[in-house]
């Protein structure tokens, strides 16, 4: 799975398919960074550097997109298209790709293309005004976490399963259009339900069972938030930099026995 997204829905959805045993080359543009949130989210994932505007970066993309089945992206519409890297042109180079994008307000409309992240959204979509009634605040109020981006990721991982369903038994490619905008209206769509029952304290249940050698030092981590029953989450490669790997495809592959 080539990933190309940055903070923070795409490497939800892409860590938590790595827990699951998909190979992972996550790659960056050589001047980026995200030094907060990496250890976070490069669980699972070998993770490249690679500049697309040199005629070199973009053979070698294109390289490592025909060795891809999945390719997951969270550039703006017309990013790849600058580049000769549009969706007609990714399935040109590898037939049968299932191909998941995301951005912030949509595909279509006057916002399409609009840059946007997390807590922008929360208040175009009104939930960072319905936390300001909520609390009795001045100003607009989004959510303590970033619900979007983590509810998007999991919807990403979902819509890559499906492609890949899809793909078996029809033998074709499957694309995906997802945005921030649409996930926060799914989650503005729900009632709330009142409740009295605060957050339980954190404990040591709450995390793993072993130190994570991470490229920073050892680390504990946090449990993942779900369970799929006879399907136990299990990463191969701890948490790395960015830019820690070279931009290509491992050289050895899981065998049947190691799966």
């Amino acid at each position: 799975m080539l990933d190309c997204t940055r903070v923070l829905a795409g490497p939800v959805a892409t860590r938590f398919l790595a827990g699951f045993g998909a190979e992972i080359l996550r790659v960056d543009p050589p001047d980026w960074d995200e030094p907060a949130i990496a250890p976070e989210v490069t669980l699972g994932k070998r993770c490249a550097r690679l500049d697309i505007k040199t005629p070199e970066g973009r053979e070698r993309f294109a390289t490592l997109l025909a060795g891809a089945d999945v390719f997951v992206h969270g550039l703006r519409p017309d990013a790849l298209v600058t580049f000769g890297l549009g969706a007609d042109a990714r399935e040109f180079i590898r037939p049968g790709l299932i191909d998941v994008s995301l951005d912030a307000y949509g595909w279509t409309g006057p916002w399409a293309g609009r840059r946007g992240f997390d807590s922008l959204v929360q208040m175009s979509a009104g939930i960072a005004e319905a936390g300001m009634r909520h609390f009795g605040a001045a100003r607009p109020k989004p959510l303590p976490v970033q619900a979007i981006d983590h509810a998007t990721g999991y919807l990403l991982a979902t819509a890559v399963l499906r492609g890949l369903l899809l793909r078996l038994r029809d033998g074709v490619g499957f694309r995906v259009q997802a945005s921030l905008a649409r996930t926060a209206g799914l989650l503005a769509s729900q009632r709330p339900e009142p409740t009295s029952v605060g957050f339980a304290p954190l404990s040591g249940e709450d995390w793993a069972n072993t130190l994570e050698e991470t490229g920073w030092g050892p680390a504990g981590r946090l449990k993942p938030p779900l369970a799929i029953k006879g399907a136990p989450m299990r990463w191969r490669l701890p948490a790395s930099p960015l830019g820690s790997a070279e931009p290509q495809w491992a050289k050895s592959r899981l065998s049947a026995g190691d799966a």
